[in-house]
């Protein structure tokens, strides 16, 4: 006998094994085993996809404190059985096997779910998404479904537009009114030196759309300002601010207010960044922060003062985790929180951020919901 069949014939002699019928795919916890290749044929509903080799170290935070039963499914449940016994040695109890696995589950008719309807390839794309708790197929299909808007194409809007097109965001607006420069080039990483006299929103487009086919890029090379703010933002569900100057915050700011939309801010000044999640009737905003802007001589532009070329590549990372934390619905965004990062001490502290009474834009806010 082999070491698999010995392995199997072992596993179930060990697990109960259960009928399609008898699970429960609201109340039990439903974890499919399989490669991302086999998730084609269709998933359990509300099922987790979790590799076995990965199993027993990422099921635990799933397990509601061990008070969920367990039931793990391959394609006929041998697999699953072995990954069942697995979990038995790892302390879990309340732990089975879906007997004949998902082709059973099928044979008899019970329902399935599409794997989010991702192509063959976008599975493979998103593989490393899938195998997410916290993203998975329904995830997956959230982020495809989303529209992020990112306001300046330079040092922050490149790794942010980045990351999210690469996360496989279906739609992204980029707008900016500038052409690349080569000075642009130390920081500015969405862009290459043959772009260098276009504008950033082309180059953007063009460098996003090789990155990930999947996804739509909608340029607008333009300035945001009072008058077209809430007409551009009025068409995603949240905004990340990657401008570079006051006014253009302040614009951005009292437009999501109105439209009651998240803002994902950041902002770099030589050797430091700052980060932080502005939700309209659930946090400070971004006048509660900065009632006015601070004399010139107080806020020098990147190219009057400088700014450490990968500063913005952390920021602008972060940005875009914070944007995918919130399609997603997971974690704990920094929504009424300022995370200052230095780079020069590798250090950050938070900030609580509280709401500023007689606000002219969360003050309007409030009048417009009371």
């Amino acid at each position: 006998m082999d070491g698999y069949r010995r392995k199997l014939t072992e596993a179930l002699a060990r697990i109960e094994q259960i009928h399609p019928d008898g699970v429960d795919t609201k109340q039990d916890l439903v974890v499919d085993i399989r490669t991302a290749a086999e998730l084609s044929l269709g998933l359990i509903p509300n099922a987790v996809v979790l590799p076995a080799a990965n199993l027993v170290a990422s099921i635990e935070p799933l397990t509601s404190g061990g008070s969920r039963r367990i039931v793990v499914y391959c394609a006929v449940g041998e697999r699953s059985a072995i990954a069942a016994a697995a979990l038995l040695d790892a302390g879990y109890t309340n732990v089975t096997s879906l007997a004949g696995g998902i082709k059973r589950w099928m044979a008899l008719g019970l329902p399935t779910e599409s794997g989010s309807g991702l192509t063959e390839a976008s599975r493979q794309r998103y593989a490393r998404h899938l195998v997410l708790p916290q993203v998975g197929a329904a995830g997956q299909r959230a982020l495809l479904d989303a529209r992020v808007l990112i306001v300046g194409a330079g040092g922050l809007g490149s790794p942010a537009a980045l990351y999210l097109a690469a996360a496989g965001v279906g739609t992204i607006g980029l707008i900016d009114d500038d052409d690349v420069d080569i000075s642009n080039l130390q920081r500015q990483i969405l862009h290459t030196t043959n772009a260098a006299g276009t504008p950033k929103t082309v180059s953007g487009a063009q460098r996003l759309a090789g990155l990930n086919p999947d996804i739509a890029v909608i340029p607008q090379q333009t300035r945001l300002t009072a008058e077209n703010a809430v007409e551009i933002m009025a068409g995603y569900d949240l905004t990340v601010d990657a401008t570079d100057n006051f006014a253009a915050r302040y614009v951005l700011n009292d437009a999501s207010m109105h439209l009651d939309t998240p803002v994902v801010h950041g902002s770099v000044f030589r050797f430091e960044g700052q980060i932080a999640v502005f939700r309209p009737g659930e946090s400070a905003c971004y006048r509660c922060v900065f009632p006015e802007p601070p004399p010139a001589e107080f806020a020098p532009t990147c190219a009057q003062a400088g700014v450490f070329g990968v500063l913005p590549g952390v920021i602008g990372t972060m940005q875009a985790a914070e944007a995918l934390k919130l399609i997603l619905g997971i974690g704990e965004p920094l929504v009424g929180k300022m995370l200052v990062y230095d780079a020069l001490s590798q250090s950050t502290y938070t900030l609580r951020l509280r709401r500023r009474e007689g606000c002219s834009a969360c003050g309007e806010l409030s009048r417009r919901s009371g």
